[in-house]
Protein backbone atom coordinates (compact mmCIF):
# COMPACT_ATOMS: atom_id res chain seq x y z
CA UNK A 1 0.00 0.00 0.00
CA UNK A 2 1.49 3.41 -0.81
CA UNK A 3 0.61 6.85 1.56
CA UNK A 4 -2.55 8.27 1.29
CA UNK A 5 -2.08 12.43 1.58
CA UNK A 6 -5.79 13.69 3.13
CA UNK A 7 -7.39 16.99 2.52
CA UNK A 8 -9.44 18.90 4.29
CA UNK A 9 -10.60 21.86 2.40
CA UNK A 10 -11.95 24.88 3.62
CA UNK A 11 -12.06 28.35 2.37
CA UNK A 12 -8.87 30.16 3.21
CA UNK A 13 -7.02 27.28 4.32
CA UNK A 14 -6.47 23.25 3.13
CA UNK A 15 -5.43 21.11 6.46
CA UNK A 16 -2.97 18.42 5.04
CA UNK A 17 -2.98 14.47 6.71
CA UNK A 18 -0.55 11.61 5.41
CA UNK A 19 -0.63 8.10 6.55
CA UNK A 20 2.06 5.97 7.00
CA UNK A 21 3.36 3.71 4.35
CA UNK A 22 1.50 0.42 5.58
CA UNK A 23 -1.70 2.72 5.78
CA UNK A 24 -1.99 1.93 9.35
CA UNK A 25 -1.71 5.36 11.31
CA UNK A 26 -2.12 9.20 9.94
CA UNK A 27 -0.33 11.98 11.10
CA UNK A 28 -0.59 16.04 10.76
CA UNK A 29 1.25 16.94 8.35
CA UNK A 30 0.56 20.84 7.53
CA UNK A 31 -1.80 23.37 6.77
CA UNK A 32 -1.63 24.91 2.68
CA UNK A 33 -3.27 28.71 2.08
CA UNK A 34 -5.92 27.60 -0.59
CA UNK A 35 -5.15 30.92 -2.21
CA UNK A 36 -3.27 31.62 -5.08
CA UNK A 37 -4.57 28.61 -6.50
CA UNK A 38 -1.79 28.17 -8.76
CA UNK A 39 0.72 28.21 -5.39
CA UNK A 40 -1.80 25.93 -3.55
CA UNK A 41 -1.67 22.84 -6.51
CA UNK A 42 2.15 23.55 -6.79
CA UNK A 43 2.74 22.99 -3.27
CA UNK A 44 0.39 20.09 -3.03
CA UNK A 45 2.01 18.53 -5.90
CA UNK A 46 5.07 18.83 -3.55
CA UNK A 47 4.21 17.00 -0.75
CA UNK A 48 2.92 13.92 -3.37
CA UNK A 49 6.09 13.65 -4.75
CA UNK A 50 7.56 13.98 -1.37
CA UNK A 51 5.61 11.58 0.28
CA UNK A 52 6.01 9.44 -2.80
CA UNK A 53 2.10 8.90 -3.33
CA UNK A 54 -0.17 9.19 -6.31
CA UNK A 55 -3.57 8.87 -3.52
CA UNK A 56 -5.35 11.70 -2.40
CA UNK A 57 -8.27 12.08 -0.33
CA UNK A 58 -10.79 14.84 0.28
CA UNK A 59 -13.19 15.36 2.98
CA UNK A 60 -16.22 15.55 1.03
CA UNK A 61 -18.95 18.04 3.48
CA UNK A 62 -22.85 17.65 3.66
CA UNK A 63 -25.38 18.71 4.91
CA UNK A 64 -27.49 17.46 8.02
CA UNK A 65 -29.71 15.79 5.62
CA UNK A 66 -27.11 14.22 4.01
CA UNK A 67 -27.33 16.15 0.30
CA UNK A 68 -24.28 17.59 -1.62
CA UNK A 69 -24.40 21.27 -0.75
CA UNK A 70 -22.23 23.62 -2.85
CA UNK A 71 -19.40 23.28 -0.33
CA UNK A 72 -19.25 19.23 -1.58
CA UNK A 73 -19.84 20.67 -5.05
CA UNK A 74 -16.44 22.73 -4.93
CA UNK A 75 -14.29 20.04 -3.50
CA UNK A 76 -15.26 17.42 -6.21
CA UNK A 77 -14.51 20.05 -8.80
CA UNK A 78 -11.30 20.15 -6.83
CA UNK A 79 -10.70 17.00 -6.84
CA UNK A 80 -11.30 16.76 -10.56
CA UNK A 81 -9.01 19.32 -11.11
CA UNK A 82 -6.04 17.51 -8.83
CA UNK A 83 -6.92 14.81 -10.85
CA UNK A 84 -6.55 16.19 -14.53
CA UNK A 85 -3.49 18.87 -13.22
CA UNK A 86 -1.75 16.90 -11.10
CA UNK A 87 -2.29 13.31 -12.17
CA UNK A 88 -3.10 12.22 -8.38
CA UNK A 89 -5.77 9.89 -8.08
CA UNK A 90 -8.54 11.57 -5.50
CA UNK A 91 -11.10 9.97 -3.63
CA UNK A 92 -13.39 11.64 -1.17
CA UNK A 93 -14.91 10.86 2.47
CA UNK A 94 -17.79 11.92 4.05
CA UNK A 95 -15.83 14.35 6.65
CA UNK A 96 -19.32 14.40 8.65
CA UNK A 97 -18.35 16.91 12.16
CA UNK A 98 -14.70 16.07 11.95
CA UNK A 99 -13.90 19.66 12.74
CA UNK A 100 -16.37 19.50 15.35
CA UNK A 101 -14.71 16.87 16.96
CA UNK A 102 -11.10 18.02 15.69
CA UNK A 103 -11.81 21.29 18.10
CA UNK A 104 -13.24 19.39 20.90
CA UNK A 105 -10.15 16.82 20.77
CA UNK A 106 -7.85 20.05 20.68
CA UNK A 107 -9.80 21.53 23.74
CA UNK A 108 -9.66 18.02 25.68
CA UNK A 109 -5.61 18.30 25.04
CA UNK A 110 -5.35 22.03 26.02
CA UNK A 111 -4.57 23.65 23.38
CA UNK A 112 -4.93 27.26 23.48
CA UNK A 113 -7.50 29.23 21.68
CA UNK A 114 -5.18 31.20 19.54
CA UNK A 115 -2.92 27.62 18.92
CA UNK A 116 -6.07 26.03 17.80
CA UNK A 117 -6.57 27.62 14.85
CA UNK A 118 -3.38 26.80 13.50
CA UNK A 119 -3.68 23.50 13.90
CA UNK A 120 -7.75 22.39 13.18
CA UNK A 121 -7.70 22.00 9.98
CA UNK A 122 -4.36 19.12 9.64
CA UNK A 123 -6.36 17.93 12.57
CA UNK A 124 -9.45 17.66 10.62
CA UNK A 125 -7.32 15.86 7.92
CA UNK A 126 -6.13 13.57 10.26
CA UNK A 127 -9.66 12.50 11.56
CA UNK A 128 -10.75 12.29 7.86
CA UNK A 129 -7.86 9.94 7.11
CA UNK A 130 -8.32 8.02 9.86
CA UNK A 131 -11.78 6.93 9.56
CA UNK A 132 -10.67 5.98 5.90
CA UNK A 133 -7.67 3.51 7.19
CA UNK A 134 -10.44 2.18 9.88
CA UNK A 135 -12.98 1.76 6.72
CA UNK A 136 -10.29 -0.24 4.63
CA UNK A 137 -8.62 -2.12 7.44
CA UNK A 138 -11.85 -3.50 8.49
CA UNK A 139 -12.84 -4.37 4.69
CA UNK A 140 -9.28 -6.37 4.71
CA UNK A 141 -10.23 -8.34 7.79
CA UNK A 142 -13.57 -8.98 6.32
CA UNK A 143 -11.77 -10.34 2.97
CA UNK A 144 -8.92 -12.53 5.11
CA UNK A 145 -12.43 -13.78 7.04
CA UNK A 146 -14.38 -14.77 3.42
Amino acid sequence: MERIIALDVGEKRVGVAVSDPLGYTAQPLTVLPRRPHGDFLKALAALAEEYETKRVLLGLPRRTTGEKGPEAQRVLALAGEIHNKLGLNCETWDEWLTTVAAEKALIEGGVRREDRRQVIDMTAATLILEGYLNYLANGRKNDEQS
